[in-house]
């Protein structure tokens, strides 16, 4: 539930970054705390560091903040695992247990539309209880303290809603799993709505309005990514002056353009995820640890 099960997969990859579509990078930046390299900065900075331990990294995203006007934070699946909530292209993810459910199969197939509502209300039982992480409480702290005026999120979650940010602000790139909407007339319908017909019938319902179908009104694998939303997140990311990369594995494009559209409009960037990423040698700042504890600090009591 944490990274769209319907969101468009394609690979970034180093090359891509380097040849145009992601900017200018120079060479990887060794993992030494301070260690900076010029010709990665955005905003006028010249310099690049990735954290060799959690203090120094801690120190220094909390420098960038600071001195930022506007932070806009984009999120990934990896925020939301310490809400046990699984992501879904890691080993052992949700895609190695399933094959995701194509657009054009759920449209083609009552089967496929019934399966997808199972495997919906399965996932409901198992993490629908999830609450909002460090990591969102941090980010709501800083959006309530007026650092953020509006967060992008490749999640489906609904948790940054939870943690206190309007849903106004909050891009969701890959839709909202926690209600359904009709593919005809948009008209919106509660889960529990949908649950009570599929129960009673063991079919996915249709739209009394129109006989449309009902879908999570989450963004599937081979279906068109939300106009309003990408505007959105690219006015977002360009007016930005310190972008926040975190729990993003950044392979998943056209999403993984964003930080790249930030840096290009002048902003510096700051990865904060586990594992590293392709896009690491153009970051001012690089944390690969724990997201819970890396931004636990910026959380306001």
């Amino acid at each position: 539930m944490a990274e769209s099960d319907v969101a468009r997969e394609t690979v970034g990859r180093s090359k891509d970054i380097k040849s145009g579509r992601g900017g200018s990078a120079g060479p990887a930046c060794p993992t030494i705390a301070g260690d900076t390299r010029a010709g990665h900065g955005g905003a006028g900075e010249g310099s690049a560091m990735i954290a060799s331990d959690l203090e120094t990294g801690i120190s220094r995203l909390r420098e960038m903040i600071e001195a930022a006007e506007a932070v806009v934070p984009f999120t990934g699946a990896g925020i939301s695992t310490e809400c046990g909530i699984p992501d879904f292209r890691s080993p052992g993810g949700i895609w190695t247990k399933m094959r995701p459910i194509e657009f054009g199969d759920f449209l083609a197939s009552q089967e496929a539309r019934d399966e997808s509502w199972r495997r919906r209300f399965a996932m409901e039982d198992q993490f629908g209880g999830a609450k909002p992480g460090r990591g969102h409480r941090a980010l709501a702290s800083l959006y309530k303290a007026g650092k953020v005026p509006g967060i992008i999120t490749q999640n489906i979650d609904n948790l940054h809603q939870v943690s206190g940010f309007s849903a106004i602000d909050v891009v969701e790139l890959h839709g909202n799993t926690t209600y359904a909407t009709c593919l005809d007339c948009a008209k919106r319908y509660e889960l529990a709505w949908v649950r009570e017909r599929f129960t009673a019938s063991g079919r996915s319902p249709d739209c009394p309005q129109c006989s449309g179908y009902i879908k999570t009104a989450t963004v599937s694998f081979g279906q068109s990514m939300p106009e309003d939303a990408m505007r959105r997140a690219q006015e977002l990311a360009e007016s930005s002056d310190l972008f926040l990369a975190i729990g993003s594995s950044l392979v998943v494009w056209p999403a993984a353009g964003f930080p790249l559209a930030a840096k290009r409009a002048g902003a510096r960037l700051a990865i904060i995820n586990r594992d590293a990423t392709d896009f690491d040698d153009v970051a001012d700042l690089v944390v690969h640890d724990d997201i819970g504890a890396v931004l636990s600090p910026f959380i306001a009591h």
